[in-house]
């Protein structure tokens, strides 16, 4: 180790000030404009003026940056202020450092406003499909230039889309929330049994009990979906696909065409319901409720606008 200066050199030619950090040895943007205007104004009052505070306070600001510094920067007379010849040096030197500190502000502005610009969206099928659209249209009322772009997939990818930083806020509709997400609930949902008109379940009298429904093939959305794991949960496991379908409308579909009993949100079927195209089935002892939840990666609340939209879901 050798010394030159006040800067210690390691072997490897690196240096290091050995009088503490930089941050303690160069004043800070406040004082440093400061010196600007009373350079630009020849005035320690006007100085003050001009950037909100008081004289004395001013006063104050330019005798601790000569204490730091160890040299006078500004003669002080009855006429005004002038610069010393080391405080015209120091202010040119000033001038550098505030105009990088502008460009530096300016750049982490224009991060900020391509963050903003954006949103991106990771959602489980049914909240996709039936509840999303609604929340965007109202979030693009909000704010019209924020460019939004929606990846649906089942539970299980929202939480790896999350994971991955390939999305910004994400919607699951499952048992319980995924490891690594904190989460909250938006909304409350029901599955229900249906089948096409003339299936022989739609003229029963009684509830179908669990182990019926569980010993029945039925029409199933993909391990992994929220959906499924509900039924899972409510059946201990027990569930039997006829088909595995990976899309909610699919699922919709495949039952309206009478290939089996399926088991849906009530949220995805209200307009067939209506429309006689599928019948609900009662079903006794099997607990097919679930809530809706937001997810984002733990211990990064939303900000911006996933954080607008978050507001919006619980409107």
């Amino acid at each position: 180790m050798s010394r030159v200066g006040g800067t210690e050199y390691g072997q490897d030619g690196t240096g290091r000030q050995a009088a503490g950090s930089l941050a303690h040895r160069v004043p800070d943007l406040g004082a440093l404009e400061l010196l600007l205007a009373v350079a630009r104004l020849g005035s320690l009052g006007g100085a003050a003026r001009e950037l909100g505070i008081t004289q004395p306070a001013a006063s104050s600001r330019i005798r601790s940056m000569e204490r730091q510094l160890g040299v006078a920067l500004v003669d002080r007379s009855p006429r005004g202020s002038r610069l010393t010849d080391a405080g015209a040096l120091v202010t040119d030197w000033a001038r550098r450092i505030v105009e990088a500190a502008e460009a530096f502000d300016a750049g982490a502005q224009a991060l900020r406003d391509r963050r903003d610009s954006r949103l991106r969206v990771a959602a489980s099928m049914t909240i996709a499909e039936y509840l999303l659209p609604g929340w965007l249209l109202a979030l693009r009322a909000q704010l019209p230039d924020t460019a939004v772009s929606l990846l649906a997939g089942n539970s299980a990818a929202v939480a790896e889309r999350l994971l991955s930083d390939e999305a910004d806020l994400g919607f699951v509709e499952g048992v319980s929330v995924p490891p690594g997400l904190d989460s909250a609930v938006i909304a409350h949902d029901r599955l229900i049994v249906v089948t096409a008109p003339g299936h022989p379940w739609t003229r029963r009298r009684r509830p179908l009990a669990a182990q019926e429904l569980a010993s029945t093939p039925l029409i199933l959305r993909e391990k992994g979906s929220g959906t499924r794991q509900v039924l899972d949960a409510a059946l201990g496991g027990l569930a039997r696909p006829l088909i595995e379908l990976s899309s909610t409308t699919a699922v919709k579909a495949a039952a309206v065409s009478g290939a089996g009993p399926a088991v849906l949100s009530e949220l995805a079927v209200g307009e067939e319901l209506a429309m006689r195209r599928l019948v609900s089935v009662p079903v006794a002892d099997v607990a097919l409720a679930r809530d809706l939840r937001a997810v984002w990666p733990t211990g990064h609340r939303p900000t911006g606008p996933a954080r607008q939209l978050l507001s919006l879901t619980r409107g």
